[in-house]
């Protein structure tokens, strides 16, 4: 294979080149800035940005709850770890667009119509996975058919949580019947049983080394996902202030209400049984 004097292989095709390899042909050109303001390129790639990680959330959460059906906990522990470091660069990126100021922002903000970070098919999608159920928010994706059909199973299929509930009645520890078998399209409601299970875990950790393991890396997934949310209702404040969003909400009031949204509960109320 021909080289160059440095040893670089230069006989290349769009097969096998570095570019054709990534698609780099196509993700380059996904930046289609619709004004002529400068800034309207950071806002676009650090969105595209943030879902292309949301990807691969998904990715890995689908692999966690699909090991946990399958009664195996270890490789989950791999798995979320990498979920945490994921939600890590989704956090440290909003530095990235706190660069843009409120004078920049309006520059091109009317090129954006109705589209909003809230209508993120996958941010939807790695809530239902973390059990953050509401069906009403599928009508905003009647437009994209595969995305609403996807939506829709994930919403009536267990979450993360779920599962490992589930995992932990077949271990033979006394999880609720109602929280084992269930609507899974509705809100998860915290139930004392569980937390109860959850006591017994934390109080006996050499005996149930795994399961504590799982609820510590849950409550990390938890605890980021919070952080990016705090984060993003501080990006959203610091550039636009308390107007309006450009989806139909109230911007950061609305925002900030969903900071009260708690995806394992029984995760926070244990702490509180613990003596």
């Amino acid at each position: 294979m021909p080289k160059d004097d440095d040893g670089f292989i230069t006989d290349l095709t769009a097969q096998t080149s570095y570019g054709g390899y990534l698609c780099l042909d196509a993700l380059l050109a996904a930046q289609r800035p619709r004004s002529t303001h400068h800034d309207e390129m950071l806002f676009i790639i650090q969105h595209q940005v943030a879902e292309l990680w949301m990807k691969l959330m998904i990715h890995e959460l689908e692999a966690a709850i699909a090991h946990v059906r399958a009664d195996r906990l270890a490789p989950c522990f791999k798995i979320l770890a990498r979920v945490k470091q994921v939600q890590r660069q989704l956090f440290e990126q909003w530095s990235v667009l706190e660069t843009l100021t409120p004078s920049e922002y309006v520059e091109f903000r009317g090129v954006l119509g109705p589209a909003s970070g809230l209508q993120s098919y996958q941010f939807r999608a790695i809530e239902f996975l973390l059990g953050n159920k509401n069906a009403r928010l599928i009508e905003v994706y009647r437009h994209d058919a595969p995305a609403c059909e996807r939506l829709t199973k994930l919403l009536a299929s267990p979450s993360l949580y779920d599962e490992f509930l589930r995992y932990l009645a077949r271990r033979g520890m006394p999880v609720p019947p109602e929280r084992i078998e269930r609507d899974w399209s509705q809100p998860y409601e915290k139930h004392s049983g569980v937390t109860a299970v959850f006591k017994t875990i934390y109080l006996n950790t050499q005996e149930f080394w795994a399961e504590y393991d799982m609820c510590e890396k849950l409550v990390d997934v938890e605890e980021n996902f919070q952080l990016w949310r705090f984060r993003h209702v501080k990006t959203v404040e610091r550039i636009i202030g308390f107007k309006p969003g450009t989806g139909g909400t109230t911007g950061v009031a609305f925002l900030r209400r969903t900071l009260e949204t708690s995806l394992f509960p029984e995760l926070v109320d244990v702490r509180t049984e613990i003596h």
